[in-house]
């Protein structure tokens, strides 16, 4: 789309989540590892609403959610859970600041997606707020709301930053394909019409105005078309899962402009291969497309494969550095 935003050359960043629970260690490793595009850590190891469903609950306008046993439930009223999210996100963006001082380049910050939301949240009874078109619109909005508000949050912390929305969007194929089960686990919610999904997705990209929107998702059969369409920027996912079968979508996704955030490092502990060995199959995938080698660079931004919450401390630091070696193993020797 010619209108979609355009995010600039970047070798490298994180996903999103880290291991442990010290907000300044995360912040510090964040910044300090990617230093042209360091991001906003999430510590799920807090506990409750600092998850990812708890942290995006947190940022709803006008709408509430709480924990359950079966989940996060939507409710009335904000009560203990959404005022720890909330008071996670403040720690989270506190620690950011102070090691973003006079920082001025990208800044990438992550908030759950409409329909990995919608996939997620309950309703009051009991099931997925994907079963009732009414909530998943109030929810968009809300969303769409609550996003805006927090980038203005942190443009405010973090005035010299250009701000990268992500968008994780894990539960997106499922629900596109109807195989998000139902409470009872017996049967599924019906497929969410595609059109349905795209525009909806448009209305929540479009509150980052003007800047460019990231979505990811480390599930396999990324809709990387639908997601074009939508208007991002950017398609952040694990690389292992392509097959051929994306060779088509990816070498349009790469000639109309679309970042591609390849997530070539594993999100737990697992050997690391020399860096240039990570991206081989990034090249390898760029010969089969016949794509011309200088564009590698200007194309890819290299990742882990998923977030890093399930990983070690040291393991984290250590795919941090490699995923910042790989992207200069890339740029340097793009064939």
């Amino acid at each position: 789309m010619n209108d979609t935003p355009h995010l600039p050359p970047a070798l490298a960043t994180g996903v999103g989540s880290l291991p442990g629970t010290d907000a300044r260690e995360a912040a510090k490793a964040a910044t300090g590892s990617f230093e042209d595009f360091p991001h906003l850590p999430e510590l799920p190891a807090r506990g409750p609403g600092a998850d990812m469903i708890g942290r995006t609950a947190g940022l709803l306008v006008e709408l509430y959610a709480r924990v359950e046993p079966s989940g996060w439930r939507i409710g009335d009223r904000p009560g203990r859970d959404t005022r720890r999210a909330r008071s996670w996100l403040g720690e989270d963006l506190d620690a950011l600041e102070e090691f973003t001082q006079g920082y001025e380049g990208l800044l990438k910050v992550q908030a759950v997606g409409p329909w990995t939301l919608a996939a997620a949240l309950e309703l009051k009874n009991g099931e997925a707020a994907l079963s009732d078109p009414g909530a998943c619109r109030d929810l968009a909005a809300s969303l769409a709301e609550g996003l805006r508000q927090h980038l203005e949050e942190v443009r405010r912390r973090v005035p010299g930053a250009r701000l990268v929305l992500q968008l994780d969007e894990p539960s997106l194929t499922a629900v596109l394909r109807g195989q998000v089960r139902t409470a009872s686990g017996y049967r599924t919610h019906r497929a969410v019409d595609r059109q349905t999904v795209e525009a909806t997705l448009r209305d929540v990209v479009g509150v980052h105005d003007g800047g460019p929107v990231v979505v990811h998702s480390c599930a396999p059969d990324v809709p990387f078309a639908l997601l074009r369409r939508a208007g991002v920027a950017g398609i952040s996912f694990d690389f292992s899962l392509l097959t051929e079968r994306d060779d088509e979508v990816i070498g349009e996704a790469v000639e109309g402009g679309t970042r591609l955030f390849a997530g070539v490092v594993a999100g737990t502990d697992a050997p690391l291969s020399d860096p240039a060995g990570s991206v081989m199959g990034v090249r390898t995938l760029w010969r089969r497309l016949g794509l011309r080698p200088g564009l590698l660079p200007e194309a890819v931004t290299v990742t882990p494969a998923c977030g890093l919450a399930g990983a070690s401390p040291g393991y984290a630091r250590s795919a941090y550095a490699h995923c910042v070696r790989a992207a200069r193993s890339l740029a340097d020797n793009p064939e």
